[in-house]
């Protein structure tokens, strides 16, 4: 992506430089162009990197076209480890579901502080409802690296669980997404979802 650095010198001590002050992958694609701006980096490049990880997580996104049959937990967790690699924020998701758990849209529904994403019933089921959803999963991410749920994610889930009840549209799961392991609030993550009709649960996976 670099091609060459300053006076068309090798561009590996310029890409060495950002692995080493961004921490790895994971902090660059966290930057702005305008944060990876520096010595042997100008504008243009800077934006190209931007870019290359922006079509990254569209690739990501890919995973979870239309039609698509949704089995369990451990395919959202990949997914949104993904789409939020490097994220400094929680960004909360809904993955919407016809009767047979195929896919029928994603979802962002917020993005939060370091540790929070206040979601309201309304932002996820408003988008359910108009597009005739028949369940919902739930996640999002951890920056911290460390997905065990903390109190606000197990009310949120009970919360979003209830609503979804008086609406007609299940709650199948709800996944935290750490840095290389997941926490599912399903019974069994491992179960297909087309087969779950149980309220939401506790169960952790890796």
């Amino acid at each position: 992506m670099l091609r060459s650095g300053p006076g068309g010198a090798s561009g590996v001590p310029v890409a060495l430089r950002l692995l080493r002050d961004c921490g790895g992958l994971q902090g660059i694609a966290a930057r702005s162009a305008r944060e990876l701006h520096g010595p042997g980096l100008g504008p243009a490049r800077a934006a190209s990197l931007v870019a290359a990880f922006g079509l990254a997580r569209r690739l990501c996104e890919e995973e979870f076209r239309p039609g698509r049959l949704l089995h369990d937990a451990r395919e959202v967790a990949g997914w949104v480890r993904a789409a939020a690699r490097g994220a400094r924020r929680e960004r909360f998701y809904a993955v919407l579901l016809d009767a047979r758990s195929c896919v029928i849209g994603l979802r962002v529904i917020s993005t939060g502080i370091v540790d929070a994403a206040p979601v309201h019933p309304r932002e996820v089921f408003g988008p359910a409802v108009r597009e005739a959803a028949s369940a919902v999963v739930l996640a999002h991410n951890h920056p911290s690296g460390d997905p065990s749920p903390s109190e606000q994610d197990r009310a949120a889930t009970e919360r979003l669980r209830r609503a979804g009840e008086l609406l007609g549209i299940e709650v199948l799961d709800h996944v935290v997404v750490g840095s290389d392991r997941y926490f599912s609030f399903a019974d069994d993550a491992t179960q297909p979802y087309g087969a779950a009709a149980s309220a939401v649960g506790a169960g952790a996976r890796g």
